[in-house]
Order: C-alpha cells, then structure tokens, then sequence
C-alpha cells in the first residue's frame, strides 16, 4: 500500500459498491461483510463531513419481476445528500448516468469500496479508469468470496489503476 493522496472534498466522491443486506451477509474474506459495512459507513461519515460526495451503489437483477429480498441498500446507510446508483450490471458504470452526475458535480477522483472486492468494485474501477478518473482504493472497505481473490485485486489490479490505502489514511485539503 501506497500513502494515499490529499482529497479536495469538491472533486472526490466515495463510491461504495452493493452494501446490500443480502450480499453483507454473505460468507467473505479476509473480512466479514459486517466489518466492511462498518469501516465503510466510517468513511463515509467523513466524507460527509468534508463535504464531499457519498455514491451507494446497489444491483438490481434484470428481467426479473421482485428482486430478492435484501436488495436494498443496508437500512440507515443512505444519508441525504447522497447519490444513489442502480445498476443491472458487475459495474457501476454500464447503462447507467454515473459518469454524467459525477461530471456535473466536478467530479475527478473516486475513493472506491465494498462487495465484492475482485467483481463489482474492480469493475467498476476498470471503467472509471477508462473514462479518465483517478482512483483510491480503502482496502479495509472491501472483502470478496475468498481471500485470494480479494488480495489478487488489491495487490496486483488496483495498484496498475490507482493508490490503494486504508480509509483512516485518507485526507481532506
């Protein structure tokens, strides 16, 4: 891990990744999804307090009439102020308006987090990268199914993508 840059609050959003009760609960590693959603919720309690953007991403399964249970976001995560995604593919990105509402709002970095580590986070990350933000990636708020495949993405993905760090790293200007 890399010492993580100074974040202006004005030009940075976290970007938190399926923090649904169905996929917190599921079995994850290297830590439990309710270690993730409480560093997670951290962080994003300080990016309020900065003043800076808090984007909760959540999936919805297409073509199915009712979504299973638990695929709302977690109860009490979403503050106002917060910009909420839906998205119907591994990436936040894909058929949806992110990139235009992060424009908009001047946005050019993302701290990025949650579940799965390796599959909706990295994919997401991959096509942020390609749309030319500057990632940051709070490693202690992810997990995924195994413990290799979370430390694949943080140890060889990420740092060809951006600056992975811990979230009591990170810094305002």
């Amino acid at each position: 891990m890399t010492a993580a840059p100074v974040l202006d609050p004005q030009r940075t959003a976290l970007l938190l990744v399926d923090l649904m009760d169905r996929i917190v609960a599921l079995p994850l590693e290297p830590r439990k999804g309710t270690e993730v959603l409480a560093a997670a919720e951290e962080l994003a309690t300080t990016f309020r307090r900065a003043g800076a953007l808090v984007v909760l991403v959540r999936v919805e399964r297409p073509a199915v009439a009712e979504q299973p249970p638990g695929s709302g976001l977690v109860p009490g995560l979403r503050r106002d102020g917060d910009l909420e995604v839906v998205k119907r593919t591994l990436g936040a990105f894909q058929g949806t308006a992110l990139d235009e509402r992060l424009r908009e709002r001047g946005i050019t970095t993302l701290v990025l987090g949650g579940i799965a580590t390796n599959l909706g986070v990295e994919s997401t990350a991959r096509a942020a990268a390609d749309l030319g933000y500057d990632l940051v990636f709070a490693e202690d708020t992810m997990a995924a199914f195994t413990a290799a495949e979370h430390d694949a993405s943080v140890r060889l993905d990420f740092p060809r993508l951006g600056t992975v760090t811990k979230s009591k790293e990170l810094t305002f200007a």
